[in-house]
């Protein structure tokens, strides 16, 4: 999953939010630098992925991807998975998602002492372009797809995922109406 599942899935606990916003960037024994609570979001992060990633559903969806961007299938995927979560109504925060949003960047913003420099650097675009409510929207996964495209090692500019992601949007979203409510309950029984 993407930044915004990462975000809903920590339920409103900002230690944890903080762990799944930075785990990606945090690395082996790096992770003993960061107070518990964080940690045990950095470890619900990566259970959260290792669930997605080897989820049938998420598997079979990933074929739609695979054609244009091989092994990069998954990153794509979680990008497309956010921007249903950014519609969904029946998962919407009681206090909607624009406030939902603004709420997250706080929580994050107040732990900027132990935040990786890494992470803070892309915060500011997260931010400034308001990642969490604006996935809802073509323009930014597109804008995401661009980005995403330009970190990946080997894969071609040129490379129509954005295409696939129209092309294919009714499946994908079938996928992530049967994958996401699995996933919530699996990550309600890790924080019990």
């Amino acid at each position: 999953m993407n930044f915004l599942a990462h975000a809903y899935l920590s339920f409103g606990d900002p230690e944890i939010l903080v762990g799944n916003m930075i785990a990606d960037m945090v690395k082996g024994k790096q992770i003993e630098n960061f107070p518990e609570s964080i940690q045990h979001g950095i470890h619900i992060h990566r259970q959260i992925d290792a669930f997605t990633d080897s989820h049938p559903v998420t598997l079979r969806t990933m074929d739609i991807f695979r054609a244009s961007v091989g092994k990069y299938a998954g990153a794509f995927l979680d990008v497309s998975y956010d921007h249903f979560l950014a519609l969904d109504v029946q998962n919407e925060p009681a206090e909607g998602w624009e406030a939902f949003a603004r709420k997250c960047y706080s929580q994050i913003e107040d732990h900027a002492k132990v935040l990786p420099s890494k992470f803070c650097t892309m915060f500011m675009y997260m931010k400034k372009e308001d990642w969490f409510y604006n996935y809802r929207f073509n323009w930014l996964i597109e804008r995401s797809f661009e980005r995403l495209k330009n970190r990946a090692n080997y894969l071609d500019d040129n490379a129509p995922v954005f295409a696939d992601f129209e092309n294919h949007y009714d499946e994908i979203q079938e996928s992530y109406d049967a994958f996401f409510p699995e996933l919530k309950e699996y990550v309600l029984g890790l924080l019990k």
